[in-house]
């Protein structure tokens, strides 16, 4: 009996050993592809005129064309669909809203397995300190992955603070993509260089600068202060906000987005103070 007994814990152990082994090769490859490589950031919502996976898959490759090491997307539909024609890695994300919590980045358990179904190399979530839906503990949702897949799991963080917090918890990549998008992180119009430079120099676990670098100069300096790999959105992706910022400076202050075909309505999306589209709870979008 005690002979079955061992034999069973033992294949349980071989078993989580083995998916240990298999995380740590795609982190790994993905470290590989990634390191000191831009990251572009392929979303848009309804209303908008590039709203459709099919519009998704396009800008994503475009962004291969133009020397892209990853892609990172929003929602199961365009990141099965742009896996379909991309060979290099796509980070996953899911925006939901829910009902008592402000955590909207991929913030359930369920929303992360959705995300592993549609294929995403990596799958990111809100790891900030804010109460999660259906009273889910952050630390639940990273060892139920853990135990459970072999896919390899990014913190979107705000604070310094929730940097090394995610380091402990067995994140394999860490970035700051939600700093000034949380009420208690440093607010400011400017990439959070602070922020990177020093969880960079805390701990092992990759660093991506996220949010707010709209320009190379950005990026290169986010790199030089300690960043593995930068990611870029709005500055890319996001004709419409760069329009609204090109026709407010000319016309000397904040203009309303036009509908972009005569005869249809497309719903204007708010913008903050440095021109970044948010959501009803200030969502970046890098």
């Amino acid at each position: 009996m005690w002979s079955i007994y061992w034999m069973i814990i033992s294949n349980l152990w071989e078993l989580e050993t083995m998916k240990v082994e298999e995380t740590n090769k795609r982190v790994e490859k993905l470290a590989e592809q990634l390191q000191g490589n831009l990251i572009v950031s392929c979303q848009a919502y309804p209303g908008e005129a590039l709203y459709g996976s099919d519009m998704m898959v396009r800008m994503a490759l475009a962004a291969v064309n133009g020397g892209a090491a990853g892609i990172r997307s929003n929602s199961p539909q365009d990141v099965a669909a742009i896996k379909e024609v991309i060979r290099i890695p796509v980070i996953g994300i899911w925006k939901k809203e829910y009902p008592g919590s402000n955590v909207y980045i991929t913030p359930t358990l369920a929303d992360v397995e959705v995300m592993i179904a549609a294929g995403a190399d990596m799958v990111a979530l809100d790891a900030t300190m804010q109460p999660r839906p259906s009273g889910e503990t952050l630390e639940y949702i990273v060892n139920v992955i853990k135990t459970k897949y072999d896919i390899p799991l990014m913190a979107d963080i705000s604070t310094y603070e929730e940097g090394i917090r995610a380091a402990e918890l067995g994140f394999d990549f860490i970035s700051t993509t939600l700093s000034g998008y949380t009420p208690y992180s440093v607010q400011q119009k400017e990439p959070d260089m602070e922020l990177i430079k020093r969880l960079a120099a805390a701990v092992s676990t990759p660093i991506i600068a996220e949010g707010r670098i709209h320009t190379p100069e950005q990026a290169e300096e986010a790199l030089r202060n300690g960043a593995f790999s930068v990611v870029v959105g709005t500055a890319i992706t996001r004709p419409h906000t760069l329009t609204s910022s090109f026709v407010s400076k000319i016309k000397g202050g904040q203009v309303p987005v036009q509908a972009a075909m005569s005869g249809s309505v497309i719903p204007v999306i708010a913008q903050n103070q440095d021109g970044n589209d948010t959501a009803s709870k200030g969502e970046a979008l890098s």
